[in-house]
C-alpha cells in the first residue's frame, strides 16, 4: 500500500478511498444479515445504498427502516459518518490513534480533502474535527432522545436519535420513519419544535464547514479577525437560509396551520442545501417551489463540511463577479480583500460542472423513463449536489437511471475538480506562451 500510495496524487487517493469504502459497504449489504427476511436486494440496489451513504447523499431505492436489519442499518451509519468527515481524516485518525507516523503526503492529500488553506497544523485540525463531530452528534441524540422514545419505547427511540443525529451532522438525510409510513422521512413530526430544530441545528452545524468552526472557536466574538472565508460562508450562510424561508412561508405553505408553517418554511429552506429531510410533501409544491428547491440543493453547503452541492462560496464569487461586471468594477471581492483570477476561474469551471451533470442526467432519465423533465432534474439535482430530497421517484427507476444516480452522487461527493486534476495528474507542465489576444462580443 505505501507503494501504491506514493504513486498516486492527492486527487487519486481521494477517488480511489471513496471508491473502496463504497464497494466494501456494498458488499457488507449484501449480506444475508444485513437484509430483512423477505426482502430481495441485488448487487446495484446495495451499491446505490452504499454511494448514497458514503457521499452523505440521502437517496433510496430501500426504505432503510423496512429493508435493512439492524446490522445493515449500523453499516449505513458507519458509512454515512466515514462520508461525512471524509475517508482520508477517518484513515489520518486512525494512523495518529496507533501511533503512525503521519507523512507529508499524507498530510498534504489531508489538506486537499478538508480544503485547508495550509499543511502545518492538519494533524491537529483532523483532532478537532473528530472531536467536534462526536460532541455535536452526541448532543444531538441527547436532545431528539426525549421525543423518540415517547414515540418508540427507549431502546429504539435511543437508537433512532442517534441515527438521525449522526444522518443530520453529515448531512445525509437517511432516515428510519419508514416503520411508520415507507419514504415518510420527518414529515410525522412536522410540528415538534425540539426534533425541528436539532435536526436543523446539526445540518448547519456540520454544514458551514469545520475550517469555519475553529475560525469561530479560535476568535469567538472578534468577528473582524475571521478569514474572510469565514465571513462569507456565514453571510451566505444566514442569506440562504432567511430568503427561501420567506418564500416558503407566504407562497408554498400558506395551507398549513402557522406552527407547522414557519417550522416548515425554516426547515425546507435548510434542509434543501444537501441535508435530505423533508417534514413536508414535496409534491404539493407549486413548479416555481421546486424550481427554487432545485436551486439551494445545486448550491449546497460550504466547503470543508459534510455537504456537498457546488459550495456557498462558489455562488457567492459567482455572484460578486456579477456584481462587478454590473458596477465597472475590475476585480470580484468581499470585506476589502481582493479575490485572485483562479478563484474566479475555478468557481465558472465548477458552475458549469454542475450544470451539464444536472442538466444531462435529467433529459436522460426524462427520456429513459418517459417522465416529466422537472420531476427529473429534481432528482439528478438531488443526486450531484448530495441532497437526498425525493419526489418519490427514485425506488421506481430503471437500473440505468439507477446508475446514473450512482455516477452523479459520486462526482458530486469527491468533486468535479478533484476528479480533473486526477486525471491530469502528472500532465500539468506549466505553458508561458500566449496566442495572440483577441476581442469576441458576449452577451
Amino acid at each position: 500500500m505505501g507503494g501504491l500510495e506514493k504513486k498516486l496524487s492527492s486527487s487519486q487517493m481521494i477517488i480511489l478511498g471513496f471508491a473502496m469504502v463504497i464497494l466494501f459497504g456494498s458488499l457488507l449489504l449484501m449480506l444475508p444479515v444485513a437484509i430483512r427476511d423477505g426482502q430481495e436486494v441485488n448487487f446495484v440496489d446495495a451499491l446505490f445504498t452504499a454511494t448514497s451513504a458514503v457521499c452523505v447523499t440521502g437517496l433510496v431505492v430501500r426504505d432503510t427502516a423496512t429493508c435493512w436489519t439492524g446490522f445493515g442499518q449500523a453499516v449505513i451509519l458507519l458509512l454515512i459518518q466515514i462520508g461525512g468527515m471524509g475517508v482520508i481524516t477517518v484513515a489520518v485518525a486512525i494512523a495518529v490513534i496507533s501511533g503512525k507516523k503521519i507523512s507529508l503526503k499524507q498530510r498534504n492529500t489531508m489538506q486537499e480533502a478538508i480544503s485547508a488553506h495550509q499543511v502545518g497544523g492538519i494533524v491537529r485540525l483532523t483532532s478537532f474535527i473528530i472531536g467536534t463531530t462526536i460532541f455535536l452528534e452526541m448532543l444531538g441524540a441527547v436532545f431528539m432522545a426525549p421525543s423518540f422514545c415517547r414515540e418508540f419505547g427507549i431502546g429504539r427511540g435511543i437508537w433512532y436519535a442517534l441515527f438521525h443525529s449522526i444522518s443530520a451532522f453529515c448531512n445525509a438525510g437517511f432516515d428510519l420513519m419508514g416503520s411508520k409510513s415507507p419514504y415518510s422521512s420527518l414529515t410525522s413530526f412536522a410540528g415538534n419544535w425540539m426534533i425541528n430544530f436539532t435536526i436543523m441545528a446539526l445540518i448547519v452545524t456540520g454544514g458551514i464547514g469545520f475550517l469555519t468552526w475553529e475560525d469561530i472557536m479560535t476568535n469567538r466574538h472578534r468577528i473582524r479577525k475571521y478569514r474572510v472565508q469565514s465571513k462569507v460562508i456565514l453571510s451566505m450562510t444566514v442569506l440562504l437560509i432567511a430568503i427561501p424561508s420567506l418564500y416558503f412561508f407566504f407562497f408554498e405553505l400558506s395551507g398549513y396551520p402557522l406552527e407547522e408553517r414557519i417550522l416548515g418554511s425554516l426547515f425546507q429552506s435548510v434542509t434543501a442545501r444537501t441535508a435530505g429531510f423533508n417534514t413536508i410533501d414535496f409534491n404539493r409544491m407549486s413548479e416555481a417551489g421546486l424550481a427554487v428547491m432545485i436551486l439551494l440543493m445545486l448550491v449546497g453547503g460550504s466547503p470543508g463540511s459534510t455537504a456537498g452541492g457546488m459550495k456557498t462560496t462558489t455562488f457567492a464569487v459567482l455572484l460578486s463577479t456579477a456584481i462587478s461586471v454590473f458596477f465597472h468594477r475590475e476585480h470580484t471581492h468581499f470585506f476589502g480583500r481582493r479575490m485572485d483570477e483562479d478563484t474566479v476561474r475555478n468557481a465558472v469551471t465548477i458552475l458549469m460542472m454542475y450544470l451539464v451533470l444536472f442538466l444531462g442526467g435529467g433529459l436522460i432519465i426524462s427520456r429513459v423513463e418517459r417522465i416529466g423533465l422537472l420531476e427529473c432534474l429534481f432528482e439528478t439535482s438531488s443526486a450531484v449536489a448530495t441532497v437526498g430530497l425525493s419526489l418519490g421517484l427514485t425506488p421506481q427507476l430503471g437500473m440505468l437511471s439507477r446508475i446514473i444516480l450512482i455516477f452523479l452522487m459520486y462526482i458530486g461527493r469527491v468533486g468535479g475538480l478533484t476528479l480533473v486534476f486526477a486525471a491530469l495528474s502528472g500532465n500539468r507542465r506549466g505553458n508561458t506562451a500566449r496566442l495572440p489576444q483577441e476581442k469576441m462580443t458576449v452577451g
